[in-house]
């Protein structure tokens, strides 16, 4: 326990620094859209191009992946599915609720697999991401355009275009091929990729706790705690389940139920607001998720006993 505490205790604490940074006004409130704009267009996805670029992918049981990672949001559509009419809560509530269901946030994935599970386990988190970032993307904006309630909504045609040319879906898919053409980084763009990288985690992390609002969370009630008990609890345990099955490896165990497990990403308000959706809502699932996840992504880890 200790051991898993001293690897993801900076993990949380950059969270923290960021909320208080935030809170201070250390830095102006313009700073954080533009770190949250280089975090997700440049930096991550550096990172993520550069690990799968180099990964050794022949190693790993790559089905097995896609299919606990895949079939763990399935289940999970399908169980918040069923529990719509029990929920008895407005159709746009109903949207944010679908979003907090199935959306990680990938940067707290990234830093705790990489903190945690060191490169191989970064590996597998980045084919995660790859898997689920245009899963999860697409099945959100059908939820949202099926139960949002604004009629000046965006064409679902662009919203699905936007999907595919998403940086961190771009970058794993480009790492991949690079992956398999066998050629590997070149030597001056590789390395220059790598130091970039590294500074994705601590920027991503920041812009996560500056990102959150004890007001959104102080709002949030049954909905809400329904919520963060489906995705910080019910998801991963479902994924262990998928994982036990395949009979995955205790590496690529631990980062699919780390992911499964993860808080939901900011950018799902974005998607609340744009299309309809609850967003004060959301805003109060994605604070409570990452309150709440700073406790259970730990006793998670140390149920996989990962260190």
């Amino acid at each position: 326990m200790i051991a898993i505490l001293s690897a993801l205790i900076p993990t949380f604490a950059l969270i923290v620094l960021g909320f208080v940074l935030r809170q201070r006004q250390f830095l102006p409130d313009t700073f954080w859209p533009g770190a949250e704009k280089l975090t997700y267009f440049v930096t991550f996805p550096a990172l993520l191009f550069s690990n799968t670029a180099r990964a050794d992918l022949g190693s790993l049981p790559l089905a097995g992946i896609a299919t606990a990672m895949l079939g763990t949001i399935f289940v999970c559509t399908v169980l918040i599915l069923i529990a719509k009419p029990v929920l008895k809560v407005s159709d746009a509530a109903f949207s944010s609720l679908f979003q907090g269901a199935i959306r990680p946030n990938t940067y707290i994935g990234l830093a705790v697999a990489a903190a945690l599970l060191g490169e191989a386990g970064l590996t597998v988190t980045a084919l995660c991401v790859a898997l689920v970032v245009p899963t999860v993307n697409v099945l959100s904006v059908l939820a949202c355009a099926h139960w949002g309630e604004n009629d000046r909504q965006p064409g679902i045609k662009s919203l699905l275009g936007d999907v595919a040319r998403n940086p961190l879906l771009m970058a794993c898919v480009l790492g991949l091929i690079v992956n398999m053409t066998g050629l590997g980084l070149p030597p001056i763009i590789g390395p220059f990729l790598e130091i970039l990288g590294r500074s994705a985690l601590p920027i991503g992390l920041l812009a996560v706790g500056a990102g959150i609002d004890l007001m959104a969370a102080r709002r949030a009630g049954g909905p809400v705690g329904f919520s963060t008990l489906g995705k910080l609890v019910l998801s991963p345990a479902i994924a262990a389940v998928f994982c036990i099955l395949l009979g995955l490896p205790p590496i690529e165990m631990a980062a699919i139920v780390l992911y499964a497990g993860l808080p939901c990403s900011a950018s799902a308000y974005v998607l609340a607001r744009l299309m309809g959706g609850d967003a004060p809502m959301m805003a109060s699932i994605i604070t409570v998720h990452t309150l709440v996840g700073i406790a259970t992504i730990p006793i998670l880890a140390v149920l996989l006993h990962v260190v």
